[in-house]
């Protein structure tokens, strides 16, 4: 399966599971379930990157307060356009967000620009070597690849996972995957 399909199937098998009855009954605890498996590894970090979620993404803002409960700066990815890295500025609750060109919120552009330690990275898909599969558009794999000290922590639900992704030259793997269901390290 190439990655398009491979993207399709993954992201209609994430919408199924957030929208089935008995799991949207529980997402709050399925949330803070991953937050739980990931917040160990937030020790050492002085800045973590999240993301806002688009309403099927695990929600990383239990982990996020976490973060901020242990010192740590928050903050959130902004993009100009699909050729332009994408930065890291710095976020506080409440703090305003404005919608970003591929209509994800994001800081306002005048946010300091910080460089993130350790990053949450949002994903379509994982296997269990943490490659990652993401919206496509590289963004991540660019930001990982210029900062090569900073920790990858991938957060997913179980339905995301296949055996054995496509993986090209330019993707960066996770160090790490938190699900509802545990710790995939690689």
């Amino acid at each position: 399966m190439d990655k398009s399909e491979l993207r399709r199937t993954l992201r209609a098998a994430r919408a199924d599971f957030v929208r089935d009855e008995a799991v949207a009954a529980h997402m709050l605890v399925a949330t803070l379930q991953v937050a739980e498996h990931a917040a160990r590894h937030l020790a050492g970090a002085r800045i973590v990157a999240g993301y806002v979620s688009d309403g099927e993404e695990v929600d990383p803002l239990p982990l996020l307060f976490r973060a901020l409960d242990q010192g740590c700066i928050v903050a959130l990815p902004r993009i100009t356009d699909r050729a332009s890295p994408m930065v890291f500025h710095h976020w506080f609750p409440g703090d305003d967000l404005i919608p970003g060109p591929l209509g994800l919120l994001q800081p306002r552009a005048d946010a300091e620009i910080v460089e993130p330690d350790l990053i949450l990275a949002p994903l379509v898909g994982f296997d269990a070597a943490c490659n990652r599969l993401g919206q496509g558009a590289g963004f991540y794999d660019r930001a990982f690849a210029a900062r090569p000290q900073a920790r990858r922590i991938g957060l997913a639900w179980t339905v995301q996972g296949v055996d054995r992704l496509p993986i090209d030259d330019w993707d960066v793997p996770l160090h790490g995957i938190a699900t509802e269901r545990g710790w995939i390290a690689a």
